[in-house]
């Protein structure tokens, strides 16, 4: 029993959730080998993707918290790029605190629809077979994250699309927006603008959601007091 436990503990260690850069001495053919002592292909899938749960999980709390978006500056939203020209004219003729304004109310929208991605990040883990959890466990220091990236991406866009635009409503951004955008285009001799406020909001939401994810599972692999879990204390006190 400690046996397997101490092996299931080195399997976790190699899946990318644990420690980065370390050498193993047995083959991952030994761990998957339950009759030399290892774990069954079920048995370690399930440990992978329930570190995983707690990790994605632990991101989605972060990034839906009041600042998740706003307080952080490597993923807050800024006034959209491509809407730059607006924004200079805009603060030129004294209405900078409004721009400022629906700065914070697209950072509070991706903040609410953030909180619906941790299901669709769970369906994912769940269904990650275990040649998927195998190529984690060879890949980059970053493999979970960029699996889930792949998976996740498009129907993260299409449930946060429709999340996004009713959270611009209820934080007053499209209000906002819509407001800043006709007093630019009334300035003389402008081209009259209105970018897509939710589509640039739901991409920026889903990118910030994604550095957090390997934010955490860089700090689950560095950092013996980001597990929280019992599983992953038991890992590391054998």
């Amino acid at each position: 029993m400690k046996t397997t436990r101490v092996l299931f503990s080195f399997f976790l260690f190699f899946a990318g959730i644990m420690l980065c850069n370390a050498q193993f001495p047995v083959s991952i053919k030994q761990i998957l080998d339950p009759g030399k002592g290892g774990l069954s292909e079920k048995d370690a899938a399930a440990g992978i993707r329930e570190a995983l749960v707690k990790g994605t999980g632990a991101s989605v709390a972060i990034v839906s918290k009041l600042d998740g978006y706003l307080g952080n500056q490597e993923i807050k939203i800024p006034f959209p790029p491509e809407a730059k020209e607006i924004e200079s004219k805009l603060r030129a003729i004294g209405l900078g605190s409004q721009v400022d304004e629906v700065v914070v109310s697209l950072n509070r929208a991706a903040e609410d629809a953030a909180k619906s991605a941790e299901p669709v990040f769970v369906a994912a883990i769940k269904g990650m077979s275990i040649s998927e959890a195998i190529n984690i466990v060879k890949g980059n220091n970053d493999a979970a994250t960029r699996y889930l990236e792949k998976t996740t991406s498009p129907e993260l866009k299409v449930k946060f699309n429709p999340i996004i635009k009713t959270s611009l409503d209820k934080v007053d951004a499209t209000r906002l927006w819509t407001e800043l955008i006709t007093k630019y285009n009334q300035i003389p001799f402008v081209k009259k603008q209105n970018p897509d406020l939710a589509d640039y909001v739901t991409d920026k939401t889903i990118t910030g959601l994604f550095v957090m994810v390997a934010k955490e599972e860089a700090k689950i692999r560095k950092d013996p007091a980001a597990r929280v879990t019992e599983l992953l204390k038991k890992v590391f006190g054998n």
